[in-house]
C-alpha cells in the first residue's frame, strides 16, 4: 500500500515536472502569436496546452474510464477556440499588395541578369569620380538604375549603402533633405516633406523626367470596371461606402490607404485636392512595449477592397494577377492614354535636388532630359516628358 502511494506521488511529481517544462513553450507560443499579430489564436494555444496536460494525465494515471467523453470534450474545446479565430484566419490569408516591398535586386545596375534597360549606343555622358549619390522610390529604381548603368563606372552598387540606393519615397526625401544624397527620383513631395525642407533651410528643386498614371485597383472578381474621378473622390472622402452605389454588388467598400509621406499617399492627396480624406483602415499592432498601436493597413485583396498605386509598379514590378486596374472616366490606364492625355490622373515623375554641391549633378540631369535619358524612360515602361 505504501509503495503504491509512493508510486502515485512520484507520478504526480513527474506530471507536474513535465507540465512545468512545457510551460515556457506555452509562454513563447503565446508571445509569438501576440507579437505576430495573431491574438485570435491565443485561446487555441491555451486549449492545446490544457488538452495536452489532460492526455498526459490519462496516460500516466491510467484513467481510461471516461476516455471517450474526455476526447469529445477536448475536440469541442479545440473547435470552440477556433470559432472566434475564423475571421482573423480569413483576414490573414487574404493576398496583400504592398508598395515598395518587391524584390528590386533584379534591377540593380551591372548585375549579370539585371532587368534594367540599355541604350542602343554608348552614353554621351560618363562620370568616373565624385559620383552623385542617388536614391528614390521603389517604382522608379529601374529607371535611375539604368541611368547609373549607362553613365557610372561598372562596380557593385548596394541598394542601401552606395551611390545608387533604393530606400522608398519617404526615406529618400529624408535622405535628400538631410544632405545624405544628391538626387532622388520620386513623385512630388508631400506638404510635410516640403515643410521639413523649408525648416532646415533647403529648397527642393523638382525637374520633371517622365509621366505615369496614378491608378486605382480592385479584386479581379469585382464587377466594377470603371469609376469617374468624382466617384473615386467620394469613395475616399467616405461619401460613397457601398459598391452598389457605383454599379457593383451590395458590399461595403474597403478603401485602403498608404502611410503618410509615401509616394502613392501623396499622389492621392494631390488628386483629392482640398477634399478631406477619410481615416484609413488600421490594424492593431502589438508593440515591443506590450502596448497596442495603430498602423495603416496594407491592402488586403478582399473581394470588396480598393487600393491605389502607379501603373508600372502594379503591372510590371509586382505583376499581380489577382487585382484589376480600374478605368477612370471610361479610359484604361496605358502608356498610350498617358501619352495622349486621355487618362485623367497622370503624375509627373521628378529628379529632385536640394542644393547639392556635387559638380556633376546639373550635367547628369541635363543628360537625363536628353534623347538618351528619355530613351531609358520609355524603354523602362514609363512615358517620356518630351
Amino acid at each position: 500500500m505504501e509503495k503504491d502511494v509512493f508510486r502515485k506521488t512520484g507520478d504526480v511529481v513527474l506530471f507536474i515536472f513535465i507540465m512545468s517544462l512545457l510551460l515556457p513553450i506555452l509562454l513563447i507560443a503565446m508571445l509569438y502569436v501576440w507579437f505576430g499579430g495573431l491574438p485570435f489564436l491565443l485561446p487555441l494555444v491555451l486549449v492545446l496546452y490544457v488538452s495536452l496536460g489532460v492526455l498526459l494525465a490519462m496516460a500516466m494515471f491510467e484513467k481510461n474510464k471516461y476516455k471517450k467523453v474526455i476526447y469529445r470534450i477536448i475536440t469541442a474545446g479545440v473547435v470552440l477556440s477556433l470559432i472566434p479565430a475564423i475571421p482573423g484566419i480569413y483576414d490573414k490569408t487574404r493576398p496583400v499588395v504592398r508598395d515598395g516591398y518587391v524584390d528590386t535586386s533584379s534591377y540593380a545596375p551591372f548585375h549579370e541578369h539585371s532587368q534594367v534597360v540599355t541604350l542602343t549606343e554608348p552614353s554621351t555622358l560618363k562620370i568616373t569620380d565624385n559620383l552623385p549619390i542617388l536614391d528614390g522610390a521603389t517604382a522608379l529604381y529601374p529607371i535611375y538604375s539604368a541611368f547609373a548603368q549607362a553613365v557610372y563606372p561598372e562596380k557593385e552598387y548596394y541598394q542601401h549603402d552606395s551611390e545608387v540606393m533604393s530606400n522608398r519615397t519617404g526615406e529618400a526625401y529624408n535622405n535628400l533633405i538631410n544632405g545624405r544624397v544628391d538626387i532622388i527620383f520620386a513623385a512630388a513631395p508631400s506638404d510635410q516633406q516640403l515643410a521639413t525642407a523649408k525648416r532646415l533651410g533647403n529648397e527642393l528643386k523638382l525637374t520633371p523626367i517622365g509621366k505615369e498614371a496614378f491608378v486605382f485597383f480592385v479584386n479581379e472578381k469585382n464587377p466594377v470596371k470603371s469609376l469617374t474621378e468624382d466617384e473615386i473622390k467620394e469613395i475616399y472622402a467616405g461619401d460613397i461606402t457601398n459598391w452598389k452605389e457605383v454599379g457593383g454588388k451590395n458590399k461595403d467598400i474597403r478603401a485602403f490607404q498608404r502611410p503618410q509621406d509615401s509616394g502613392s499617399q501623396t499622389a492621392l492627396q494631390h488628386f483629392m485636392g482640398d477634399r478631406p480624406i477619410m481615416d484609413p483602415p488600421v490594424e492593431d499592432i502589438a508593440s515591443l512595449m506590450g502596448t497596442i498601436i495603430d498602423q495603416v493597413s496594407d491592402y488586403k485583396n478582399y473581394n470588396n477592397a480598393m487600393g491605389y498605386t502607379f501603373r508600372y509598379y502594379s503591372t510590371e514590378m509586382t505583376n499581380n494577377n489577382s487585382i484589376r486596374l480600374l478605368a477612370v472616366n471610361g479610359v484604361e490606364p496605358t502608356k498610350d492614354t498617358v501619352r495622349s492625355g486621355e487618362y485623367p490622373i497622370t503624375n509627373e515623375l521628378y529628379a529632385v535636388t536640394a542644393g547639392s554641391d556635387n559638380p556633376h549633378v546639373d550635367a547628369f540631369i541635363d543628360w537625363i532630359l536628353s534623347e538618351q535619358g528619355q530613351e531609358i524612360v520609355e524603354k523602362t515602361g514609363y512615358v517620356s516628358i518630351k
